[in-house]
């Protein structure tokens, strides 16, 4: 695992503005949407929606809408998530002429290809209309031209887009916001030809765990209980074992990857630690994110002394010697491909015709 250390005020990506002109676009729609929430193979899909509740994707969709011009164009965090998930094309020797990427960062993503894995047609999918109208005004800046655009307004549960048909799917903080995880990746995977790639970038359970410990404690102090603020994330550990529980609005993803049915599966974890002025600039940018809670199950009010006692505790626990709080983000990057008669394969069980033993007692030095 590796860390890596931002400053908000200092750090940053610079990129030229450029004024946008018209690009040549097209919006792609499939003629319906499915869902995967009763599903439990690899070969069938069901129309009903998750039965499992935990996220107000309406609310979720609002907030996308309100990032959209919130956004920061030299987001130093961002952009170092984006540059590690869109870096893995380069480990890859084939092409992805036509590739989707989901939610989350769009216009990071668009930004870190720079030619990588050869994309032709590139269709860039949002709940949010605003996110998109954004991502297409700056489409000059991408540094990516010659690549067809396409905009779509959809949901990741409920996947508009056809079986079979691009190459490459890319998530980029965005999946952790959905009901059905578990159903959202096996529509990822049906949606990809044989032999096409998923990359996904989601925040792990070890996400703003300074901010879950000042609020805890802020509210013990001022209210006598704790509430729901910060939402439900992945454990990196059970990314393998998709199981997906709703208990005391706690949920963990296991064995994910296998579930969905994806080939050659890998899982590895970064922590990034973004440093802020003030608790204050850690919501602001939490916000310009679309990264506020979207619980259903939340409190719509946090008092006033709540919240002043929260940054208080914030800054008297974690703040270091420059005055400057932490705030830590594990991002947790998941790979699978769909399956490819030419992909390498694990042997039948049993049909090893050469024992460890013997090996140890060649090899071994008899300890």
């Amino acid at each position: 695992m590796r860390r890596f250390l931002f400053s908000q005020t200092s750090c940053s990506l610079l990129r030229r503005q450029r004024r946008p002109k018209d690009i040549p676009h097209r919006w792609f729609l499939s003629s319906a949407s499915f869902s995967t929430a009763e599903y439990d193979d690899g070969d069938a899909f069901q129309s009903s929606p998750s039965k499992v509740k935990i996220f107000d994707r309406h609310l979720k969709r609002t907030q996308r809408d309100r990032a959209a011009w919130l956004l920061r164009p030299n987001d130093s965090f961002v952009h170092a998530v984006a540059e590690n998930l869109v870096d893995r094309l380069e480990d890859c020797k084939k092409t992805f002429p036509t590739a989707l990427c989901l939610g989350g960062s769009l216009q990071a993503v668009r930004q870190m290809l720079r030619g990588r894995g050869a994309i032709q047609k590139f269709i860039m999918m949002d709940t949010s209309y605003d996110m998109l109208k954004l991502c297409k005004s700056s489409q000059l800046d991408s540094g990516n031209e010659n690549i067809e655009t396409s905009y779509v307004v959809g949901d990741e549960e409920f996947l508009p887009i056809k079986e079979s048909s691009v190459d490459l799917v890319i998530s980029c903080l965005g999946l952790h916001w959905t009901n059905d995880l578990p159903g959202a990746m096996i529509q990822c995977k049906l949606a990809l030809k044989p032999d096409g790639l998923f990359l996904a970038a989601i925040l792990g359970g070890e996400t703003l765990k300074e901010l879950r410990i000042a609020c805890t404690v802020a509210q013990m102090e001022r209210e006598g209980g704790i509430r729901p603020r910060v939402s439900p994330l992945a454990q990196a550990c059970d990314l393998f074992t998709c199981f997906l529980s709703f208990q005391l609005l706690t949920w963990d993803a296991g064995n994910l990857l296998t579930r969905a049915g994806f080939a050659l599966p890998g899982v590895d974890v970064d922590e990034y630690v973004v440093r802020y002025k003030s608790a204050l600039d850690l919501i602001e940018h939490l916000r310009a994110m679309g990264e506020t809670n979207a619980l259903l199950q939340r409190t719509n009010i946090l008092k006033r002394e709540t919240a002043l006692a929260t940054a208080a505790i914030y800054d008297s626990m974690f703040a270091a010697e420059d005055g400057t709080i932490p705030a830590t983000f594990q991002v947790i990057y998941m790979t699978g491909w769909r399956e490819h008669p030419s992909q390498q394969k694990s042997k039948r069980r049993g049909s090893a015709t050469i024992s460890f033993k013997d090996i140890q007692k060649q090899f071994g030095n008899g300890s």
